[in-house]
This record gives structure tokens, C-alpha cells and sequence, in this order.
């Protein structure tokens, strides 16, 4: 795709948005089922069924998805989608690999020390590129990836989250 197919395609719908703020709010949404005789999580995802259950750090056998290790994937696979929307629109051939690592410490996890987190510590994200974009529209690259880049800027301003329960006792009300 080039940047005239890419900007043909999201004309229209920014021209909603610009017109009708309200059409771009959507709500995302996830849900899974919940192993009863495991200790774990399916996830339907688009594409598969998706089955996360302990990292092997805390007692789990590796056999399934670790939901700290999908955290970082979707974060991979946002960066990397938006910096090739972001390369396409700036004309840019850009190719190679994103990584992103993050630290745990399993203490928190397992409550084994109170005082340690629970969560990623650090992440880093990594753009190893192949280009013959020189050093400024690189840079401009990146930045403009990371403004854009949902899965990034959601950890980096961690917005308000809300925790519900609905027990079989009270779904009816």
C-alpha cells in the first residue's frame, strides 16, 4: 500500500470524525471464559482461541499463553502497525523488527514480598530498522509512531480503570 491508497482509504472516515466527534468513540472489547477445572483463561481472539494460564515463574508448565508475555505482543503488534501507517504516509521503505521486553519481579505476583510491584516494572521497545531514511525522518518516524501508537500511549498515561462483579446472586438485578 502507498500513502495516496492509504490516505484514500482514511479519508472518509476522518472526515466523520471531524464531523461527528461522537462516531469515533468505539468501545473495544474482550472477553474470556474461565477454566473451571484450571487455572486458567480462554480468550477469543479474531483469528483463534487463545488459552493463558500461569508462567512458568509462578508454578505454571509453559503449555500456555502468559497474559505478561501477550501484553507485550500487542504492544509489538501496535508499534509496528502504526509505524508502517505512519512510514506509508510519510513515503518512507522501512522494514525490519520490533521487540519489546519488560522486568517482573514474581515476588509481587506470588505475594512472597509485599513490597514488591505487581506488574511490569520497565518496558523497553525496540525499533531495529532498515531504511534509507536519513537520521531526521527517522526521528520523526518514531515520534510520530509513539504519539499514535494506541498499546503504547494507554501504559504510558495508564488511564482510569474501573473493576466490576456481577455474581449469579445479583446479575438479575
Amino acid at each position: 500500500m502507498d500513502a495516496s491508497a492509504l490516505k484514500e482509504m482514511q479519508a472518509p472516515l476522518k472526515a466523520q470524525y471531524r464531523d461527528d466527534p461522537t462516531a469515533a468513540l468505539i468501545t473495544l472489547k474482550a472477553e474470556g471464559e474461565l477454566d473451571g477445572t484450571g487455572v486458567a483463561c480462554r480468550v477469543r481472539t479474531a483469528t483463534a482461541l487463545a488459552e493463558a494460564g500461569l508462567h512458568p515463574a509462578t508454578g505454571g508448565d509453559g503449555s500456555q499463553l502468559c497474559s505478561g508475555d501477550m501484553l507485550l505482543e500487542a504492544l509489538v503488534a501496535c508499534a509496528g502497525v502504526t509505524l508502517r501507517a505512519v512510514a506509508t504516509n510519510m513515503g518512507l521503505d522501512v522494514s525490519g523488527t520490533v521487540h519489546a521486553e519488560g522486568d517482573l519481579d514474581f515476588r509481587g505476583t506470588l505475594g512472597v514480598d509485599k513490597e514488591a510491584p505487581v506488574g511490569f516494572r520497565d518496558i523497553r521497545l525496540t525499533f531495529d530498522l532498515d531504511t534509507s531514511a536519513d537520521a531526521d525522518q527517522v526521528a520523526t518516524l518514531i515520534k510520530l509512531t509513539e504519539r499514535y501508537c494506541v498499546v503504547l500511549q494507554t501504559l504510558v498515561s495508564s488511564p482510569a480503570t474501573s473493576v466490576h462483579v456481577i455474581t449469579a446472586g445479583t446479575a438479575a438485578q
